[in-house]
């Protein structure tokens, strides 16, 4: 298998939830941390979305606090950085053969459209059957939920994985927001579901070419994670 040097990156078309008004979209940190990772480790990022074109980015990411966090706020004021979340590809535009792996990001809005894309879960299990690496952080393993194998396995049973937590959703105060536990969903389809010590602490789990990360301070570590698999 050639390398390609390219990581395919996958976020969020929704912008607000269904139940209540609350305006949502990808939680920038966690495109940002990871890509300036890899960046530095030479790998080139192609930015794609459920439906391609413009990006919502959840208002609360854009906080001082948040935006204070590794680097965010510079990529946040890089014109061309952003410019990349006006026109993405939609993910029928992409192919998993371009890329070494695929990272998806999270956000609110990713549990309403990665869940629903036949194409998503499809492209995830190219990647993961030809031994590429498959990685998600936060509510990003939302995009696992639909996926499965030749066989018709869920990718994810008998896994170690891990994604934001029921606790962190209350601390979040957007319990009576979300459509499900994401934590819940995952153990339904047989996941080994585990999550760090305290809320909101840097976790990421390892399952071969599987990585997953708890919550937006793990994105960074994810993107390590990734790296040191494709090297």
């Amino acid at each position: 298998m050639a390398n390609t040097n390219r990581i395919l990156i996958i976020v969020t078309s929704i912008g607000e939830y269904e139940e209540v008004g609350f305006r949502t979209g990808l939680w920038l940190g966690e495109l940002t941390h990871f890509y300036d990772v890899v960046e530095r480790a030479g790998f080139t990022s192609v930015i794609a979305s459920i439906d391609g074109g413009y990006v919502p980015i959840d208002p609360e990411s854009l906080s001082h606090d948040f935006l204070a966090e590794l680097g965010t706020a510079k990529r946040y004021a890089d014109r061309e950085f952003m410019n990349l979340l006006t026109s993405t590809k939609s993910v029928a535009e992409v192919d998993a053969t371009d890329f070494d792996a695929i990272y998806l990001t999270g956000g609110h809005g990713v549990m309403y459209d990665f869940p629903q894309s036949d194409r998503l879960a499809e492209l995830i299990r190219e990647f993961h059957e030809s031994g590429k690496v498959v990685s998600a952080v936060c509510h990003g393993p939302c995009g696992l939920l639909s996926a499965k194998l030749s066989n018709g396995e869920y990718l994810i049973h008998g896994k170690n994985v891990t994604g934001f937590s029921w606790p962190e959703e209350e601390l979040a105060q957007r319990e009576r927001a979300v459509p499900y536990s994401l934590q819940d969903e995952l153990k339904k389809r047989g996941a080994a579901y585990t999550v760090a010590d305290k809320p909101f602490e840097t976790y990421v789990v390892e399952d071969e070419n599987l990585i997953t990360g708890q919550n937006p301070g793990s994105a960074g570590a994810v993107a390590d994670a990734v790296v040191k698999q494709l090297s």
